[in-house]
């Protein structure tokens, strides 16, 4: 029997870095620390032999009992939030879980099942019961199940671009930084009420089918919250400034090179000065948003409606469709955007929240363009879903194969398309946040990700923002406040007529991402330029009728 303990010895520092430069007005962000006393680099990880003999008792199990296809994954995914409110940490949380999904196709059926009993009992019954649920499942069967082609990966590891492991860090040092962050935030002007939260999650995946994969990988994710509250001295205007900091595939160097404590005023009196800003005029404006703002709105326009199990009608219920659809009406023939506009999806960039060495059908991911000169080019797909655009594969004397979008978030879920990074990319001539303001004459420029709201299908939405400075005449002249703008999703996109170039590239990110029934959540990073949208209906979320 084995027992519950660590099945991955975690690993070596990646290279590559997700860009960071900003030229926020006002905002401070200091070098990166040098990150002092390291507790515990990682290696790469190396499947332990007995999860290996559990892993193909599994696939025999499931071929066993009539599956034409198995793959299982032995999987340890832990999480620890550490919360704080001014002087006082109001909760810390940790969690823990370990066990087995097996997944069997069956005369073109896919079936799943779960379990945490591992042993070779346990996995073998969790097999053939995936084989009899694909069984069940082939009654309402719409279609037969056609798998892409990929290469059989029989020994590989990977990790992500973390060097120190979060759980290596004592849970008082961490709630340690975040109080002296929020006591220097409360030095700020009028500041006063500070949030402050350190999430970190980790898995520790083991992968095999039966097509020969042995797969073993770990991930570390970090994502830092923040809430500064400004209150006016009359007490009849209170401003927020959030979202400071991207959420990354590092480790705790990413938090110590933030510098929380050493930045926490100037977020502060970010939020201050929100009090004295400007009530925005309702009407049409350039805007000029920067990537910290930006990938939300990739995000939700642009990365969601070219899921392609959302354009096929697969995917409706938790977040709507898309208007991208159907594919066969869209590929090569709509215009996204401008000439200029590329969008890529990737599982690569390091840092980034997406990025795997293989997904969870043991695909190593490419990089692929969703929109081609501002054209839509291609879906996110999974080794089922790749077989769905054959058509257009073949008649661009492309390979049909998995873009590597397959992804679940715990053992005991099965895995289904999820969201690759999807990104921006950046314009040929170097141009910077400044010069995109520096050349527009009548305009807001909008820093930080806000509230929004979009349809079902990914085509009318509102965004919020976290910064708003009013332009004239190619300058900052003020600050703003209640801005929002609405868009329609090809209307904005084609309204783009600047972007930034390669040393304006930024990678921002979501870390709580969900999707499907039952829900599932993933993290994902979106990179971006700057750019400038002409002409956007802009109105005021503060006006009373």
């Amino acid at each position: 029997m084995t027992t519950r303990r660590d099945f991955l010895k975690t690993g070596s520092v990646a290279a590559g870095a997700v860009a960071l430069s900003s030229s926020l007005p006002g905002a401070l962000h200091g070098t990166e620390a040098m990150v002092p006393r390291v507790r515990h680099v990682a290696t790469a990880p190396e499947m332990d032999a007995v999860v290996k003999e559990l892993l193909m008792e599994a696939l025999n199990a499931a071929k066993l009992a009539g599956a034409s296809y198995a793959d299982a994954r032995i999987g340890r995914y832990l999480q620890n939030f550490v919360v704080t409110r001014e002087q006082q940490i109001i909760n810390v949380v940790d969690t823990d879980s370990i066990g087995i999904g097996v997944r069997a196709l069956v005369d073109g059926t896919w079936g799943f099942a779960a379990s945490r009993d591992l042993t070779k009992a346990g996995v073998a019954a969790a097999a053939r019961e995936a084989a009899a649920i694909a069984k069940a499942n082939g009654v309402a069967r719409d279609r037969r199940i056609t798998l892409a082609p990929a290469p059989a990966v029989p020994n590989a590891s990977w990790k992500n671009a973390y060097e120190i492991d979060p759980w290596t860090i004592p849970v008082e040092e961490k709630a340690d930084l975040l109080i002296r962050s929020n006591a220097a935030g409360l030095k700020a002007a009028n500041v006063k009420y500070v949030f402050s939260a350190l999430f970190f999650r980790k898995q520790e995946r083991n992968y095999a089918n039966t097509d020969g994969s042995v797969i073993a990988q770990t991930i570390v994710q970090t994502a830092i919250q923040q809430q500064f509250t400004a209150v006016s001295p009359d007490f009849s205007d209170f401003q927020n400034r959030g979202n400071t900091i991207q959420p990354v595939g590092r480790g705790w160097e990413w938090v110590l090179q933030k510098q929380l404590a050493e930045n926490a005023v100037a977020w502060g009196e970010e939020a201050s000065a929100k009090l004295k800003a400007k009530p925005v005029e309702v009407g049409r404006y350039d805007l000029v948003l920067h990537p910290s703002h930006l990938w939300l709105t990739i995000h939700e326009s642009i990365a969601h409606p070219t899921e392609l199990d959302r354009a096929m009608g697969y995917e409706a219920n938790y977040a709507g469709t898309s208007f991208v659809a159907p594919p066969a009406d869209f590929l090569g023939k709509f215009t996204y955007g401008p000439a200029f506009m590329n969008v890529q999806g990737d599982r690569s960039q390091p840092g980034a929240l997406a990025t795997v060495g293989y997904d969870d059908e043991g695909v190593a991911p490419d990089e692929f363009l969703i929109v081609k000169e501002g054209k839509v080019n291609d879906y996110q797909t999974t080794r089922e879903q790749a077989s769905w655009l054959d058509w257009w594969y073949k008649s661009q004397g492309k390979a049909v194969r998995s873009h590597g979008c397959s992804y679940a978030d715990n053992w005991s879920s099965v895995q289904f398309q999820r969201m690759p990074n999807v990104s921006l990319m950046p314009g040929e001539k170097e141009q910077s946040y400044e010069d995109l303001i520096a050349a527009t004459d009548r305009g807001i420029a909008i820093v930080g990700d806000g509230s929004f709201s979009i349809d079902q299908q990914r085509y009318n939405a509102q965004f919020g923002g976290q910064l708003f400075y009013e332009i004239r005449g190619g300058k900052i002249v003020g600050m703003l406040k209640d801005v929002a703008y609405q868009i329609r999703t090809p209307e904005f996109w084609n309204s783009m007529d600047m972007i930034g170039g390669k040393q304006s590239y930024e990678v921002w990110g979501s870390f709580f991402d969900g999707k499907g029934q039952p829900g599932q959540v993933n993290a994902v990073s979106h990179g971006s330029v700057p750019a400038r949208f002409r002409n956007v209906n802009v109105i005021n979320t503060g006006r009373t009728a």
